[in-house]
């Protein structure tokens, strides 16, 4: 059967190809433009429905436990509602000196955090939950990336904030964006720093369709 047409573009016909880990009925329970962004750019096939979760609600004793916690919370929030659907729950955080760096409110939070990650190795976590409650399967990872930050001259971080970049990014910045400027060194997975570690959730996507699968009576 030949791929279905996408787009035409000066008379070429272009054709979408399915990815062979496509899931059915994938639904991504976050209204992350830049989770929902990575997830386009593979071609992938799913609706958006953010879960209501109330962050504050669920505590934890590590960064780690924190974004396990949340992500498993978002997909079960939204799994109650479409229990024959595959849901991908995520959750990333930004962890230097003990402190996780959430979204800055305004200049002068975003001009404090970027004075912490200035010079220093700070580390992005992010934890998903992929769930199917039809089929009574779960699967739950967590995912650690170091970025080191060059040292910012006072200027440099007037400018970034000037950009607006840094308001609704973990962390103040966005190494998809101009924050890319700012950052010397990164050891792990790129997409999980942007917000979605795209090799391991195809990993899982792959594991959900490979093993047998079983409804609940």
């Amino acid at each position: 059967m030949r791929p279905l047409p996408n787009r035409i573009d000066s008379g070429i016909v272009l054709f979408m190809v399915m990815p062979p880990f496509q899931l059915p009925d994938l639904i991504l329970a976050s209204a992350s433009p830049r989770r929902r962004d990575l997830l386009k750019r593979i071609g992938l096939t799913f609706s958006v429905v953010p879960s209501a979760i109330d962050e504050a609600t669920v505590r934890a004793d590590s960064p780690a436990e924190h974004v396990r916690k949340l992500s498993k919370a978002k997909a079960v929030d939204i799994a109650q509602r479409y229990p024959k659907s595959w849901i991908l729950g995520a959750d990333t955080i930004v962890f230097i000196n003990g402190n996780i760096l959430g979204k800055p409110a305004n200049p002068d939070e975003a001009r404090e955090m970027l004075r912490q990650l200035s010079g220093a190795t700070h580390k992005v976590l992010t934890g998903y939950c992929l769930m199917n409650r039809t089929h009574n399967r779960s699967f739950s990872e967590i995912i650690e990336t170091e970025v080191e930050f060059k040292d910012l001259a006072k200027r440099e971080i007037e400018w970034y904030i000037e950009t607006g970049e840094p308001f609704d990014k973990a962390g103040g910045y966005a190494i998809q964006g101009r924050g890319a400027s700012l950052v010397k060194r990164i050891s792990g997975s790129v997409t999980n720093v942007v917000g979605l570690p795209l090799c391991e959730v195809i990993e899982t996507f792959k594991k959900a369709t490979q093993q047998p699968v079983t409804s609940n009576q």
